[in-house]
């Protein structure tokens, strides 16, 4: 097959292409990066990291600048896809990257982190980081899995079920604004009607995924997929009888967990026990 050509001879890549976008679209205005963020109301350095590819921003200002260049929807839609794009994540995800935008529905079992498509700026932030991260790679990668969450806030979500080890409530973040933070985002998450979130207390004991972290999805064929993780490596499983035993192990320990309404309070009330940062 010949090879295809690039017709425009702007990038294929969808987070390049999108900042050569807004780039382009900006200068052929004849505008600075400080008169847009004038008109448009958004600070112009976000502007211009967002025109050399360091982040992406988000809807809200991605909306502002498709209305100020008057594109029509091209630009949210450039946006979308560079926020799906699977080559953001590090190459040892990518596929199950690709996996978990396809799946119908999702379950997932949290040993000591909350789910990724749940963490908000300020834990994924601090997570990655302890993973050696740091400087433009970091921040890349925070804002790739926060992209993700783009998966369970559209307008048909999938259903995701998600069961918290109590360890994931216990655990807190050296910033406890930031850990604050995300046990109100988990208790907000449980309240939309595609979301069940459940706890498993410390007093279920030990059970069958005890050390293991494991997301299953079921994609639109029917087949179902899981993906198991410690700190050091992820793996996908495939083979039926692999995630037939995971399935057994998991659906015995949603057994143990408590009912969502339940964790949606043992979560409320972790909130309020989490002290406040301090005063200056």
């Amino acid at each position: 097959m010949p090879q295809r050509r690039a017709i425009t001879g702007r990038s294929q890549e969808p987070r390049a292409r999108f900042a050569e976008e807004l780039r382009l679209l900006r200068q052929g205005r004849g505008v600075s990066l400080r008169g847009m963020a004038e008109a448009v109301g958004w600070d112009a350095s976000q502007f211009g990291k967002m025109e050399n590819g360091h982040t992406l921003g988000g809807p809200e200002i991605v909306e502002a600048l498709d209305q100020y260049h008057g594109t029509g929807g091209m630009l949210l839609t450039l946006w979308e896809l560079a926020v799906a794009d699977p080559t953001q994540f590090r190459e040892q995800y990518r596929r199950y990257m690709i996996l978990e935008a396809e799946a119908i529905s999702l379950w997932h079992y949290a040993v000591s982190a909350p789910p990724g498509l749940l963490q908000t700026a300020g834990y994924a932030r601090e997570a990655l980081a302890g993973g050696w991260l740091k400087g433009p790679e970091l921040e890349q990668q925070v804002e790739a899995r926060l992209g993700r969450r783009q998966l369970l806030e559209g307008e048909a979500p999938p259903p995701f079920r998600a069961i918290l080890s109590e360890t994931v409530l216990r655990t807190w973040l050296r910033d406890m604004g930031a850990w604050r933070e995300q046990l109100a985002h988990l208790v907000e998450m449980a309240g939309r009607p595609s979301i069940t979130l459940q706890v498993l207390p410390f007093r279920a004991g030990r059970h069958g995924l005890t050390n293991t972290t494991v997301m299953f999805l079921r994609l639109p064929s029917g087949r179902v997929v899981a993906y198991t993780e410690n700190d050091l490596r992820g793996e996908l499983v495939e083979e039926n009888a692999s995630v037939e035993l995971l399935q057994r192990r998991y659906d015995a320990m949603r057994d143990l967990a408590l009912s969502p309404a339940e964790s949606r309070e043992f979560i409320l009330r972790t909130l309020e026990e989490a002290p406040c940062e301090p005063s200056n």
